[in-house]
């Protein structure tokens, strides 16, 4: 049996997990190739995930697309190439009955730019291209003999169907090209680093919080499972003793239903199977078993050689004691995730986004850590495309991100539409093609919230139904919706007094119910819960520097006859409205205290007032109860917890040093002391 020896090996995807697995294998047991990594970092990719080659001086790491032809043909020539490992795709069914669209971008197109690079060049010796068992379709549940290299493919969903065409590229390109073309179909792959989109990363997350694990259906579909490592051991096979043209089934006879690895998870985490496991709606086609036949491979002498519990248990201790290894990671713990586009990973080496003007970067541990490709029209790998719709165009915050927008050079668009028509805002999606929603629409009232208490079916028909029909279209079409909230949903009490430096956190149960806004505020926002497509901003207070827009809170109060005295926490826009956008590109979810860290009251506030603007200004304080014969609805007063926010952007301010910063430098007109 003859053996290939490559030089320059190229692997794409390697910040995923199987090609991470590959990459650090390859990388710690041959010293001699060298290997590049080509990635965009998308949500299911991590450079943590490439950590053990960091030091090693046969790494290097390029971040961009498969897709652009220009950097794909410049990194074959430039970094000398004969092999190619092709794992970059997009994999997870469920994803792909929602954004079908971007996995014929990346599974086929991404897949065809490769290989046309390779026919251009003339200088692969080995291009392995990796497929999915799920090209086969659905196994027969009585079948004792499975797929063989040589059975037809009968794709059953978009995701297997896109790995199904860019095969037949593979195919042809070998064919017609004389590639040298090497083609091997796994099953499911589980272990260390891998997204918990994927079930069994997902149910030990679940477990591990205590959480009920959700199955699709009734659990008796069959699949099999290979630890990670015996998995690169096998591409390390194909790589060396692969024939060219023909096709490996990486597989394993041992199969396990669904609802048998649940059951086995909660055993490892002491947990009742009855009350932990929760059936839900099954995908809108399921493949009942995959069952294949891996003789060829383990005749160039591959072999499985970790067993289900012990590879379960090391994937256990691995997940304990890396909770934190994706960040937050809730949307994909939902029975049903659905892809949101994602610009970069959740990981980043330093560096490597601070120039999008550079083609890519090559980041390794040589001297040169940056490499400059030549710039290109066509490549749009380094600088992520995005396209807003923003609704609430006539309002604070909706004028305030156009603004944005248009400084960061995103294209945006303004809803047309009213929020709680439906048929109005499938015509805005349709006619925009956003990338992101941002509802910033809705009734707080003019001149304040009092307005609301005789106007509530106004307030419900915007705030709540406006607002759950936004998020139901947004997630109809696989789109995150950012939701402008309030924290106005909450009020001091014994667990949360006054002074005592004890926020709410984003877990907490609304407490405040005094005015009917922060009634319809509270009722959606736990309606979105349900929605793994939103992502609630719970802002207070707001505050800008433009203290002539009357809804400026220092506006406000400083044309008051009398204020209360009172610490708050509230929301700096000019510094937390640009994080929004960042959080959008991030694709995060679920519910974030919006504000800046810390409290601050209200004559703390006026005394900045005045050492910065006018040392004249004069105020009078009165007490609550004062304040409330001349208003109609009772005001929320609280302190929001922001380590969550501040955890995930550590340069935020407190809220007096943004108030600094932010707002009265800039308008400054009393004189330095």
């Amino acid at each position: 049996m003859a053996t290939y020896t490559p030089k320059n090996i190229l692997i794409t995807g390697a910040a995923g997990f199987i090609a991470s697995h590959v990459a650090n294998r390859l990388i710690r047991n041959y010293p001699d190739y060298k290997i590049v990594v080509l990635d965009k970092l998308d949500y299911c990719s991590n450079l943590k995930n490439l950590l053990p080659s960091n030091s090693s001086p046969n790494f290097k790491f390029v971040k961009g697309d498969i897709g652009s032809d220009d950097l794909v043909n410049y990194l074959l020539i430039t970094e000398n190439i004969d092999t190619i490992m092709h794992f970059a795709a997009q994999t997870h069914v469920d994803n792909s009955f929602g954004n079908s669209f971007e996995f014929t971008k990346n599974n086929i197109y991404g897949t065809h730019v490769l290989l046309e690079a390779c026919k251009v060049t003339g200088q692969i010796k080995r291009f392995i291209h990796v497929s999915t068992d799920e090209v086969y379709g659905e196994t027969d549940e009585d079948a004792v003999v499975g797929n063989h290299e040589a059975s037809q493919l009968l794709p059953t969903n978009p995701y297997s169907a896109t790995k199904a065409g860019a095969e037949m590229l593979v195919m042809a390109y070998g064919r017609s090209y004389g590639l040298p073309v090497i083609t091997t179909r796994g099953n499911n792959v589980y272990g260390p680093n891998q997204f918990p989109e994927k079930l069994i990363p997902k149910f030990i997350l679940l477990a591990m919080r205590g959480q009920p694990l959700p199955i699709h259906g009734d659990g008796s579909n069959v699949r099999s499972y290979l630890y990670c490592e015996d998995v690169a051991e096998a591409f390390e096979c194909v790589l060396h003793k692969g024939e060219v043209g023909h096709v490996y089934n990486i597989g394993t006879t041992k199969e396990r239903r669904v609802i048998d690895v649940a059951k086995d998870i909660c055993n490892l985490f002491n947990m009742d199977p009855d009350k932990s496991i929760q059936f839900v709606d099954n995908r809108p086609f399921n493949d009942q078993r995959y069952f294949l036949d891996d003789q060829k491979l383990k005749n160039l002498g591959w072999i499985e050689r970790t067993t289900w519990n012990e590879g379960l248990r090391k994937t256990m201790e691995w997940y304990t004691s890396n909770p934190d290894w994706w960040g937050d990671v809730s949307g994909a713990l939902v029975p049903h995730p659905r892809m949101l586009m994602m610009p970069c990973g959740i990981e980043k080496l330093d560096g490597a986004d601070k120039d999008e003007s550079k083609k890519s970067e090559l980041l390794s541990k040589s001297n040169q850590s940056h490499m400059v490709v030549p710039a290109s029209k066509n490549n749009t790998s380094q600088k992520p495309s995005f396209k807003f719709l923003i609704y609430g165009r006539t309002g604070w915050i909706g004028g305030l991100l156009g603004k944005l927008c248009e400084k960061q050079g995103i294209p945006y668009e303004y809803g047309k539409g009213r929020l709680q028509d439906r048929s109005q805002m499938l015509a805005d999606i349709l006619s925009v093609k956003p990338t992101h929603v941002f509802n910033a629409a809705g009734v707080t009232g003019r001149p304040n919230v009092d307005w609301c208490e005789s106007h509530k079916t106004e307030t419900i028909r915007t705030n709540v139904a406006g607002t759950l029909t936004l998020a139901d279209v947004c997630r109809e079409h696989g789109l995150l919706m950012m939701n402008f909230a309030t924290g106005c949903i909450f009020e001091y009490n014994a667990t949360h007094p006054e002074g005592s430096g004890i926020g709410f956190k984003e877990e907490d149960t609304p407490n405040f119910i005094g005015s009917f806004y922060s009634k319809t505020k509270a009722m959606v926002e736990e309606l979105l819960k349900e929605y793994d497509n939103v992502c609630t901003l719970r802002v207070r207070m707001p505050i800008s520097s433009d203290l002539n827009n009357p809804r400026n809170f220092i506006t406000k109060i400083s044309k008051y006859n009398k204020v209360v005295n009172i610490p708050n926490s509230m929301t700096i826009l000019d510094e937390l409205l640009p994080i929004s956008i960042e959080m959008a590109k991030r694709n995060l979810r679920g519910i974030w205290n919006f504000t800046n860290p810390g409290v601050v009251s209200h004559n703390e506030i006026l005394e900045m007032y005045k050492k910065y603007i006018d040392p004249e200004f004069k105020w009078v304080n009165f007490t609550l109860e004062e304040q409330a014969k001349v208003i109609i609805a009772p005001r929320s007063n609280n302190e929001m917890d922001a380590s969550k926010l501040k955890k995930e952007f550590p340069d935020l301010l407190s809220i007096k040093e943004s108030l600094i910063k932010y707002v009265f430098e800039p308008n400054r007109k009393a004189p330095s002391a």
